[in-house]
């Protein structure tokens, strides 16, 4: 049975990526689902997450996925797909195929995404949440989108990249530049073209979901 990690965004959490980890169940593949520390909704518990706990965690997760020499399909979505990707640097002879889902390789900045917003729900939403992070993690986020410029080049499993070109917080020519620069001989780059940032909930889901379901085959 193949095996697939999930690893969710910056200040998010499993329901970001659970669709298609129940999509892919539903196909007869494990997955494992896990939250990043600090990821649960308290500002304290915030403030005292580093992106160092984030990649040990997730490497833990990996790991006991693996267990007995498994490969794994590691799927990421926004900062988790940045971390997704160095797992698939540290861990090369474990990770079968790599999906980066709305990467953030070019984040946009606060005043780039009101402007993106499309109703004053979102706005709200948006400044709540950013408001509620503490500088300190906001930090630790933008340490690891710096780090993962040295990684992606050193990638060598297929990967797929997957992108809104309506996404509100992540720049569409993000998909490119992962394209250009990713190492592996084996790339895909899916642009969804009514898609904002939540990819798993767009109004092209099921489409998001087949052609993930599709690559992983193909790579296992």
């Amino acid at each position: 049975m193949a095996r697939c990690l999930f690893i969710h965004g910056f200040t998010g959490g499993i329901f970001e990526i659970e669709p298609l980890s129940e999509y892919l169940k539903q196909h007869q593949y494990l997955t494992r689902t896990f939250t990043l520390k600090g990821h649960t909704g308290r500002r304290a518990d915030m403030r005292q997450a580093t992106r160092e706990d984030w990649y040990r965690q997730a490497g833990s997760e990996l790991e006991q996925l693996a267990e007995g020499g498994q490969g794994v399909h590691i799927i990421g979505f926004s900062m988790g797909a940045l971390i997704a990707s160095r797992l698939a640097v540290r861990y090369k002879s474990l990770v079968q195929s790599l999906t980066l889902l709305a990467a953030p390789v070019f984040p946009l900045n606060p005043g780039e995404i009101v402007k993106t917003l499309g109703s004053l729900s979102m706005l709200k939403n948006y400044v709540s949440k950013f408001g509620s992070t503490p500088i300190h993690a906001n930090r630790e986020f933008s340490r690891i989108v710096r780090e993962s410029f040295d990684l992606f080049p050193q990638i060598e499993a297929p990967t797929l990249i997957v992108q809104g070109t309506r996404d509100h917080l992540v720049k569409t020519k993000s998909a490119a530049y992962l394209e250009r620069h990713i190492g592996s001989p084996v790339k895909e780059v899916l642009l969804v073209e009514r898609s904002g940032h939540m990819l798993c909930y767009c109004e092209e889901k099921d489409k998001v979901m087949e052609e993930v379901h599709r690559f992983i085959h193909g790579a296992s």
